[in-house]
């Protein structure tokens, strides 16, 4: 698909997101899922619990690039305390990450970790799923993640993430496959509680999953919704994304924890920056597509001023653009 010049500022980019958005791997520290050693003059990102409904809380990770300084906290995670025990809703990006997490769940109950369902597979939400699996959780994850799983291009990446996630990510990090892969939307009901999950894929990713608990009106919506933040798009489907984020408002939701970004309570307001991003860059890229022009010469045009002040829009929008003008090509012709 790239070649000359593109391929080789792909593989640089890339290298630059080594564990952050495509890596999809997790850790495994020993049996005893242990996180690697922390060394002693390593700044730790502060983590706090907050409460969006009754049984229902989120972490929310940094917008910023996973780092060795941040430990690769740059996404959310869940977690809601039913009677039967605790069900987590991603992994965080690191096992550091993720004994922190359950340090901040310890905070609320000594109900046991049950379960954790995952949005889906990119290394900043499952890095730290061998905690929770040495802890005994079940891991559920929609069936379209098992294809990357297996591919050269998660073992390739988690080659990188040991090299530039370190010490957190390490020669005992490993991927770890669901214990049971949804092949639809599911209703679980655990400890009378209901989780309504809902396969919106393909969307930011194949596998992309929503949670709903409709007793409590709380979403978690992973990476189809980003709040307050460029997305990463990759080479995510934008068409069907746009349409995945239209279904979310058909939700009664009174909170939505995106993957990125504080919780919402304005369900259209703050779905729209995501929504409108991937519009504008369907339209600009669409038409240049289309009328054969070079993608340079459009992407100067193109007019960003609504989205340049947002974080991390130097590092991810060349590569969004890039990625869309070459799927708008297949639409096109």
């Amino acid at each position: 698909m790239y070649s000359g010049a593109a391929a080789r500022w792909l593989a640089a980019f890339l290298v630059g997101l080594a564990g952050i958005s495509y890596t999809f791997a997790a850790s495994d520290a020993g049996s005893t899922g242990d996180a690697a050693p922390v060394p002693a003059s390593a700044a730790v990102p502060a983590m706090a619990a907050h409460q969006v409904s009754p049984s229902a809380w989120y972490v929310q990770g940094l917008s910023a690039l996973g780092s060795p300084a941040n430990q690769n906290f740059i996404s959310n995670a869940g977690f809601v305390i039913t009677p039967a025990g605790v069900v987590v809703i991603d992994a965080l990006g690191s096992p550091a990450l993720a004994q922190r997490l359950l340090a901040e769940i310890r905070k609320h109950t000594d109900k046991p970790v049950t379960h954790v369902i995952l949005t889906h597979y990119h290394a900043d939400h499952i890095y730290g799923l061998q905690t929770f699996k040495a802890a005994g959780a079940m891991i559920i994850a929609n069936e379209h993640a098992r294809d990357y799983l297996t591919s050269d291009t998660a073992r390739l990446r988690l080659e990188q993430s040991r090299k530039d996630l370190a010490p957190w990510i390490d020669a005992n990090t490993h991927l770890v496959p669901a214990d049971r892969w949804l092949t639809g939307d599911t209703e679980l009901v655990i400890g009378g509680m209901r989780f309504q999950i809902r396969h919106v894929g393909p969307a930011h990713t194949p596998e992309d999953e929503v949670i709903y608990l409709p007793d409590e009106r709380v979403l978690f919506a992973g990476d189809v919704v980003f709040r307050g933040r460029i997305p990463f798009v990759g080479q995510a489907d934008s068409g069907h994304w746009v349409t995945a984020l239209d279904s979310l408002l058909t939700f009664d939701a009174q909170v939505i924890v995106p993957g990125h970004g504080p919780a919402s309570h304005q369900a259209r307001e703050d779905m729209e920056l995501t929504r409108d991003y991937l519009l504008y860059l369907r339209k600009v890229m669409g038409e240049a597509a289309k009328n054969l022009d070079p993608w340079e010469d459009a992407y100067r045009a193109a007019d960003w001023s609504r989205f340049e002040h947002l974080p991390l829009f130097r590092v991810a929008n060349r590569m969004n653009a890039y990625n869309t003008y070459l799927l708008m090509q297949n639409e096109v012709h």
